[in-house]
């Protein structure tokens, strides 16, 4: 029985299947009918003795082995293995039995079975790249799985054929790009209050603070909020303005700068009351701290009470001469009030995205940009300095006249008087719309990726929000029906899925041509 087991199994693997790989069921005859080579009746002491010889590797004694991935097994050959000696499975077939216990999860010796609890249809594409030494990666996959996968099984990524590559690493960067956004993004909006102090309270505050959509009174708080920081921009501006001429002999009887303090200070009393309920209000104050958003919240309000302070240190004290200049250099970080805005708007969000994203392609347009400026403004330094009454006094000067020119500006205060200083002009003002034209469509693609991305994730959040209200069978604000604002953002979502699908299609037949 035994004899006409190994007979229908040898068979068919010398003759009709191929020589590289077959998958076996489960109740495939055991290894050791299969490499008995002396007598049908092999007892199981003698099995068991044979399988304690250290010293031989797996391919000295067997014509092939069994491969056991996440349940399908696999029959493979050790020659077809050892065409790829640095991958996991190439260094299987050589190595000996204790050695192999280090490359597998478990092993079967009687059987010649190995063990590995890996994705079983990610291994299907190893096993494509041993038969054929190519390496695809289909749409479907995920690229990062794909690429932990991989790298397991001892296969490196630029083994992915050129059809796939750039697919693959495009795909690659978005991950790394979600990972910018995490940074980007305040801390979790769903914050569990269970268990807390007050968590009703904080709840409603945290809904307050953070979810404009929520209810009415949060939208006219976010509304609020956004009104102090435009208010507070334009007071900002409005401070450097010397109005001492238009309002000295006002009528009215107001004055303007008094006006801009009372604003300055209005405006700083709001944003510290609504950082500090953010912070009481946050579970994970440490991860609060750390969140950008917060941060910059952070950095538009300190300015105001450190120069506050120095005033006061400098009117009491006269040795506080030389604390002006730091004030004025504190007066700068009012501007990042500006980026406050990004809280409100989604495009800022975006560009923020953005920007973060294409660092590299705005490094090598810097690089190209340095490299322009260099070489025109040294040959027009020396076409144009012996000119009477030039303008290119200097290297550093031309350096101004060859920036205005790459970046299309132009301002005209230093020009060159030659024929062929203007015809140098003429090459270095096409060469900067040519570099600076290169990025463009890199960036905006992936401002309209980021833009969309981020639209969606607030529709799913606000989708999720309502439903989670719903759940708990709370009122919402007043005039608010949450089941109408339910299915207004499953409409939403409804819309964007479809604008995303076009995206695709549009995509693809781009790819086409």
């Amino acid at each position: 029985m035994i004899r006409s087991l190994k007979d229908t199994l040898v068979l068919p693997l010398s003759s009709s299947c191929p020589s590289s790989t077959m998958i076996l069921p489960s109740s495939c005859v055991s290894g050791d009918e299969v490499y008995s080579t002396s007598s049908s009746s092999v007892s199981l002491d003698s099995s068991v003795f044979f399988t304690e010889t250290p010293s031989y590797s797996t391919a000295d004694f067997l014509e092939f082995f069994v491969v056991n991935v996440g349940g399908s097994r696999h029959v493979l050959s050790p020659d077809l293995l050892a065409s790829h000696p640095e991958t996991r499975l190439g260094k299987l077939a050589r190595c000996s039995r204790e050695s192999a216990l280090e490359l597998c999860d478990d092993a079967d010796f009687l059987e010649n079975e190995f063990f590995f609890d890996r994705n079983s249809q990610t291994f299907q594409y190893v096993m494509n790249f041993y038969r054929t030494g190519r390496l695809h990666v289909r749409e479907e996959l995920c690229e990062i799985s794909f690429l932990q996968e991989i790298q397991y099984w001892g296969i490196d990524e630029h083994r992915i054929d050129a059809c796939c590559r750039e697919r693959y690493h495009r795909r690659k960067e978005q991950k790394e790009t979600l990972d910018i956004q995490r940074e980007f993004e305040p801390e979790d909006h769903d914050e569990d209050f269970v268990g807390a102090a007050f968590p009703a309270l904080r709840r409603r505050l945290w809904d307050l603070l953070e979810k404009p959509k929520s209810s009415r009174a949060a939208g006219t708080f976010g509304l609020l909020s956004f009104s102090f920081v435009v208010l507070s921009v334009v007071n900002m501006v409005l401070i450097s303005v010397d109005f001492e001429e238009g309002f000295e002999e006002s009528d009215a009887g107001f004055d303007a700068p008094l006006l801009s303090v009372v604003l300055e200070h209005v405006c700083m009393v709001w944003f510290t009351v609504e950082l500090a309920l953010r912070f009481l209000c946050a579970r994970d104050k440490a991860g609060f701290s750390r969140s950008v958003p917060n941060v910059i919240d952070l950095l538009a309000v300190l300015p105001f009470y450190v120069m506050l302070a120095v005033e006061r240190l400098h009117g009491e004290s006269a040795e506080l001469v030389s604390v002006g200049r730091v004030v004025q250099v504190l007066r700068l970080f009012r501007s990042l009030r500006m980026l406050k805005l990004g809280r409100h708007s989604t495009g800022l969000k975006s560009l923020g995205l953005t920007i973060a994203q294409c660092y590299e392609e705005v490094g090598i347009l810097l690089l190209f940009l340095a490299v322009g400026i260099s070489i025109f403004s040294a040959v027009i330094f020396a076409l144009e300095h012996d000119v009477p009454a030039t303008t290119f006094t200097s290297v550093p000067a031309a350096w101004w006249w060859a920036t205005t020119s790459m970046t299309t500006v132009g301002y005209g205060d230093v020009r060159p008087d030659t024929a062929v200083g203007k015809l140098l002009a003429f090459l270095c003002i096409l060469s900067g719309i040519l570099i600076l034209a290169l990025p463009i469509a890199v960036i905006n693609e992936r401002f309209s990726t980021r833009y969309f991305g981020l639209q969606v994730k607030e529709t799913a959040a606000q989708h999720a929000e309502m439903l989670r209200m719903l759940e708990r069978g709370s009122v919402g604000g007043v005039g608010v029906n949450l089941r109408d604002a339910y299915a207004r953002s499953v409409l939403e979502m409804m819309r964007l899925h479809g604008e995303e699908r076009a995206s695709s299609r549009s995509s693809v037949e781009d790819d086409l041509w």
